[in-house]
């Protein structure tokens, strides 16, 4: 049981996001924000996902096991679409480009999302401030993941979320590394949202989102939307679309859900003696903060200040910048909390310092 179904509304805000139907070829932007082009226009037609003869058997299993209507998801599924572009946009690049820390951060630290982020703050005030009373979450880490996830509502995605997953579960292209275990997901989201848009009676073929199926505001895949998705406005519906409340609530209670600490930074200032730091150990653990303060100093990594008294493990935080010497940052398991909402140090750290410019720009205009 989901506890607060969606409702008609949902369904309402959601169909408001659709893009407008256009001769145009879908907006092609950078790996990074391939998530939520600008322009919202609908995607080039696919072919029917039915082509493939596993897929009938397969919403015959799923209806049964989710016990669902049958027809009504054999119907879904004949209508859904499947989509070359996303297959592509999901492969590793045949080239990979050099990471670039100060290249990716300038794409979300920028006075455009700052300028919005400051509005998003001020005019829900009052609803951060109750989230972060009542999940511990500061109001700016809350601000900062909904304006790179989506610029604040802005950018939620131009795909229908059934082509999007479809397409992914039955059709997720084997050159890719982790083919199997990513295909396996993508079919278990699938059945989380015919589970949700059946429970509410939602039409699952005009809900609009991401390439990877990512729903809303905070851009949240469909398991995620019944596992930590709140009605932070105490309407009775889950609305995270349409209201900002349900989206800064369902943020707040995801991290809370990850062991976010009150309090805690989310990292510390390092210095690294080239020579004199053992760089293979510490970077061995990747983002998962292992060491504690005194076997992190131990390897040559000096720290100053509180991070001296940080009582939590830490992790060596690598962000590389091209041709540049790579940037470094002692991360904390709050790091890692911003890890476990998009699997990227660099992610993690954008939302961090966008929260943080974002912060500024309220503080100085009070």
């Amino acid at each position: 049981m989901l506890g607060l179904t969606l409702s008609l509304a949902w369904l309402d805000a959601a169909q408001a996001q659709a893009p407008q139907k256009s001769k145009k070829k879908p907006a092609h932007s950078s790996a990074s924000t391939r998530k939520h082009p600008g322009k919202k226009t609908a995607p080039a037609p696919g072919t029917s996902l039915n082509q493939n003869p596993e897929v009938s058997i397969w919403a015959q299993d799923a209806a049964r096991r989710l016990q669902l209507d049958a027809d009504w998801v054999q119907k879904t599924i004949a209508q859904t679409q499947r989509l070359p572009v996303i297959e592509k946009w999901v492969l590793p690049p045949t080239s990979p480009v050099a990471k670039d820390w100060s290249a990716y951060r300038a794409r979300f630290i920028e006075p455009v999302r700052i300028q919005a982020g400051l509005r998003f703050w001020q005019k829900h005030r009052d609803t951060l401030e109750k989230a972060e009373r009542e999940y511990g979450v500061p109001a700016a880490i809350i601000v900062g993941i909904i304006g790179v996830e989506t610029l604040y509502g802005q950018n939620t995605g131009n795909f229908r979320v059934v082509d999007a997953l479809g397409t992914l579960a039955f059709h997720f292209p084997q050159a890719h590394p982790r083919a199997a275990e990513r295909q396996a997901f993508f079919r278990s989201e699938l059945e989380q949202f015919l589970l949700l848009t059946s429970r509410s009676g939602a039409d699952p073929l005009a809900i609009w989102g991401s390439y990877a199926g990512a729903l809303g505001l905070p851009q949240f895949m469909p398991s995620s939307w019944v596992k930590f998705a709140v009605d932070f406005d105490g309407d009775g519906r889950i609305d995270l679309f349409g209201s900002p409340a349900d989206a800064i609530g369902s943020v707040a209670n995801y991290f809370k859900a990850f062991q976010w600490r009150t309090g805690m930074p989310t990292h510390y200032p390092v210095t690294l003696s080239p020579g004199q730091t053992d760089m293979d150990s510490l970077l061995a653990p990747d983002i998962l903060p292992t060491f504690s303060v005194a076997s992190f100093v131990g390897k040559g990594a000096a720290l100053e200040g509180a991070a001296l008294s940080h009582a939590g493990p830490l992790a060596l935080i690598e962000l590389r910048n091209g041709s540049n010497p790579p940037s470094y940052v002692a991360g904390t398991e709050n790091f890692y909390a911003i890890t476990r909402y998009n699997w990227s140090s660099y992610y993690a750290m954008a939302v961090i310092e966008l929260a943080e410019a974002v912060a500024r720009e309220v503080q100085n205009k009070r």
